[in-house]
């Protein structure tokens, strides 16, 4: 085998149409772009969800509902869950760095804590919010309630 001697796959190579150029070509013409209309035309481009004139989906579906912008997203941590946070990363002041450094919250989570359940430890809390029934709670069990902003 020689390099002058070197061949691409039989059929592997096909010779490119060439569109518009004359009648002998047996492209020319239309140049395979069928009679009149905008799709026979230069710079012919479709709108998006173009249905060819049959409805497009974005107007058949019916729409519900709506997104509120002004809606405060928090990451909720009820205080049944505390008791067993605590024991299983040893944290004893529950604020965003601490939450963010164990993995439980991710880095711009805003944290909230509710009052479902039960808390017996003494913790200090440094969260974004708190339900009035959850601070009572955390007080009477003799921790602290900082809200962070």
């Amino acid at each position: 085998m020689n390099i002058h001697s070197l061949r691409p796959a039989k059929g592997s190579v096909h010779k490119a149409k060439r569109i518009g150029r004359g009648e002998a070509s047996g492209k020319g013409g239309t140049s395979t772009k069928g009679n009149k209309g905008g799709q026979s035309r230069a710079g012919y481009k479709s709108k998006m969800g173009f249905e060819g004139g049959q409805m497009p989906i974005q107007r058949r579906v019916p729409k519900r509902g709506f997104k509120n912008i002004n809606r405060i997203d928090y990451k909720v941590l009820n205080i049944g869950q505390i008791d067993e946070l605590a024991v299983k990363y040893s944290i004893t002041e529950f604020n965003l760095e601490s939450l963010y450094f164990n993995g439980i919250i991710s880095q711009n989570d805003l944290v909230k804590v509710l009052s479902n359940g039960e808390i017996t430890g003494k913790f200090a809390f440094k969260v974004n919010a708190i339900s009035a029934k959850a601070k009572l709670a955390i007080e009477a069990a003799g921790g602290t309630v900082e809200i962070v902003k």
